[in-house]
């Protein structure tokens, strides 16, 4: 009996789950996608928002530092904006016409045979459209995005979660928006004054633990047996906090908090070769030896 129990653990897994971020992960940085979104945020702030030119480039460099994303440090400072006229203007006019279908990656993907969810910090529009352009919208069980771990708009940090909904939720809106006080985030860190802390962000977005911690919730997600690729390296060493195995794509330089690095998400399959062999396992003898694991860069 005690053999078979020992058979039995070597025929599980190591994973059930890939967990993998979309933007610069899936596609390359070469489609220039993200950096007309950082342009689309600057002008956002300008036009929408009253912010003085001069300044957006020090500030959003602030914000997104501090906060994950540039939006939610912009609602942590005092900046109240409708979401969905935020995420319009910043996905509504990428060239998305630089995504080219992956027939590569689709087969990669489909002939993975574990979960495999989308992990997003944008909203689920923008993560529709870049899979459908990129021939991927088939290949996952769901997306956990910008509406998942913000169904609702907050002007208070909350640890609510009896709303929250796996794949998005709609979102109800304040519309009696008020004259916002503004914290002086640049001045904060040119003159700072120990008795003033930064202002926390009601949004939930990576690299927070707790965000992250929630979107495992919500997909009922086990870290220490999933796998979570990202091109941020705050991103990958935040998932490594909470217990997830982490892959960094887009270097071959692996940081501390990575337990792998892949130059290219094509490369997946010659760094973790094992994910394609779970499905084999049962026709394998039992030897008594213990893998040893190793990380890998490709």
């Amino acid at each position: 009996m005690e053999y078979e129990n020992q058979y039995r653990l070597t025929l599980r897994p190591k994973y059930d789950c890939l967990l993998f971020d979309l933007d610069d992960t899936l596609y390359p940085v070469s489609s220039g996608l993200q950096r007309e979104c950082g342009k689309n945020i600057k002008d956002y702030m300008v036009e929408k928002l009253g912010i003085e030119k001069d300044k957006i480039v020090e500030l959003s460099n602030a914000l997104y530092k501090n906060y994950g994303t540039t939006m939610a440090g912009l609602r942590a400072i005092g900046y109240d904006f409708d979401y969905d006229e935020y995420h319009s203007y910043v996905h509504g006019r990428l060239p998305y016409e630089n995504l080219r279908q992956d027939p590569q990656l689709r087969s990669l993907l489909l002939s993975l045979p574990v979960r495999k969810i989308i992990f997003t910090n944008a909203d689920k529009d923008h993560a529709k459209k870049a899979l459908k352009k990129l021939g991927l919208e088939d290949c996952f069980e769901g997306i956990i995005c910008f509406e998942t771990l913000n169904p609702i708009h907050k002007n208070t940090v909350s640890d609510d979660e009896d709303d929250i909904e796996f794949l998005g939720s709609s979102v109800t809106r304040n519309d009696s928006l008020k004259t916002p006080e503004i914290f002086d985030i640049i001045g904060h860190f040119d003159n700072p004054n120990p008795d003033v802390t930064l202002p926390k962000t009601p949004i939930a977005c990576k690299p927070q633990e707790s965000a992250i911690e929630r979107a495992l919730k919500i997909a009922k997600i086990n870290p220490q047996r999933t796998l979570f690729f990202d091109d941020s390296v705050r991103n990958i060493q935040a998932g490594k906090r909470v217990g997830l195995h982490t892959v960094l794509v887009g270097s071959s330089q692996r940081p501390k908090g990575a337990d792998y690095a892949l130059e290219s998400i094509h490369n997946i399959k010659q760094a973790l070769p094992e994910l394609w062999e779970m499905d084999m396992k049962s026709e394998v003898n039992y030897t008594g030896q213990v893998a040893v694991e190793t990380s890998v860069t490709a």
